[in-house]
């Protein structure tokens, strides 16, 4: 019922605030701090409501990551046996960061912090950067929430296989819960909005790798499927593009504007599955 609770509150509350902080007067930390907290909300609305404006290429993009995450599954076990493998040698400290970074607790603390260091020193990047990160922590956070309850996904760690579902529950049923994964989501959604700031193609790659590890580490102790994992990261820079495009037409600050377009495809070959990204 709690969730039910949230959600209504959330529904009600997203447009009034939106309407109230949207509008920018001077340049006052109170009024930049509503004005904030106002694309925030209305970031989180707009990335919810991007599906009733799809057209083709955006029908085919959720075709390719529908499709992709289908057929991931079907290999979802045999990943799961090899990293089993694997998973004593992966160092500790590698361990305890996958999993403490991606927490939403710990998420937020980054994510605030970036936007407060902006706010206090009246950098507008830097504030834009922390809108970003926390309106989309926002949207994909809830949206796995909700998720994870329709879907009742087994966890690996359950000991059922990766097509044992028990779903529709309004609250969370604990192993039955790993789809999507919310560390994997929010953590490569707060490394692909960081790296946004830089043109460096080494300097994105060195910040995606970092992103990628919690995700990576909840695939090795058994706690979410390796398709999981890949459709979560996926969406999160969905979430972040669409999110940003937004935020395009409320600060003065642009984050490359030539690489706005972004190019994801699948290709398919015997016996192989990749994902290419296209600048």
């Amino acid at each position: 019922m709690k969730l039910v609770k949230y959600l209504l509150l959330f529904v009600a509350v997203l447009p009034t605030m939106a309407q109230d902080f949207n509008t920018k007067k001077d340049n006052t930390l109170w009024n930049d701090f509503t004005y904030d907290l106002g694309n925030i909300f209305g970031g989180v609305g707009y990335a919810y409501s991007r599906p009733f404006h799809w057209k083709g290429n955006d029908w085919a993009n959720f075709g390719y990551l529908t499709g992709g995450t289908l057929l991931l599954t079907t290999v979802d076990d045999e990943i799961n046996h090899w990293t089993n493998g694997f998973q004593n040698d992966v160092p500790d400290f590698i361990m305890d960061y996958g999993h403490e970074y991606g927490s939403p607790e710990n998420n937020y603390m980054l994510t605030g912090g970036v936007y407060l260091a902006g706010l206090f020193t009246k950098n507008e990047k830097l504030r834009r950067t922390g809108v970003l990160l926390i309106a989309s922590a926002t949207a994909g956070g809830f949206f796995q929430q909700v998720t994870k309850r329709i879907v009742g996904r087994a966890r690996p760690k359950s000991g059922k296989s990766s097509d044992t579902f028990d779903p529709f529950h309004f609250n969370r049923v604990y192993n039955y819960d790993s789809f999507p994964s919310g560390h994997a989501m929010l953590a490569f959604s707060n490394a692909y909005a960081i790296a946004k700031q830089f043109k460096s193609p080494w300097v994105k790659a060195g910040i995606y790798t970092v992103g990628l590890i919690p995700g990576f580490v909840r695939v090795v102790d058994d706690f979410h499927w390796f398709s999981d994992v890949a459709f979560s990261t996926v969406l999160g820079i969905f979430i972040v593009e669409s999110i940003d495009r937004y935020l395009d037409s409320k600060y003065e600050e642009k984050y490359n504007a030539q690489e706005k377009n972004v190019s994801w495809n699948l290709s398919f070959g015997p016996g192989t599955m990749g994902v290419s990204l296209q600048f």
